[in-house]
């Protein structure tokens, strides 16, 4: 025979679910809250952090999304090295428009995944699209012309 207790009611340690349905000080029931707790204690995952690809994949086939990103953007760089600046920026802004886009339809990214969906789509597609603008509006022989920038320019900058 086992000289340990058994675990009867009596005995029993308290559980998580004991401690919510346990009566407050007053005696009233406490509710369960939906709340974020006030003061965290560790850093959560961001949604769709999780791994791109199942657990047995090789690791680059598991975090694809981060690598076809920053592969894109190594190849603008690479081709603005190269004296390519605005086919190589061009490239480094779509870039992070594709990640933007790949954000918002995965729902696992692995390592793209660094805030909140909402906050990546913003600065991904924020960043990308000014990347781009930029890169055709670059001089000489701009691909896009926006006259009210020309304008302000020389207002802003007159003397």
């Amino acid at each position: 025979m086992s000289a340990e207790p058994e675990n009867t009611p009596e005995n029993a340690e308290p559980t998580v679910r004991d401690a919510i349905s346990a009566p407050d000080a007053e005696g009233h029931p406490r509710r369960t809250t939906r709340r974020f707790p006030l003061f965290t204690k560790d850093t959560a995952r961001p949604e769709g952090g999780g791994r791109a690809a199942p657990q047995d994949a090789p690791a680059p086939a598991r975090q694809w999304p981060m690598l076809a990103v920053l592969s894109l953007v190594a190849l603008g760089l690479l081709l603005t090295a190269f004296d390519l600046f605005r086919i190589g920026t061009l490239l480094i802004g779509v870039a992070l428009l594709g990640g933007a886009v790949l954000r918002w339809v995965l729902p696992g990214v692995g390592m793209l995944a660094v805030r909140s969906r909402f906050t990546d789509i913003v600065t991904y597609g924020g960043l990308g699209l000014v990347i781009v603008l930029l890169a055709l509006m670059v001089q000489p022989d701009p691909w896009l012309r926006i006259p009210f920038l020309k304008d302000t320019l020389h207002f802003t900058v007159s003397s």
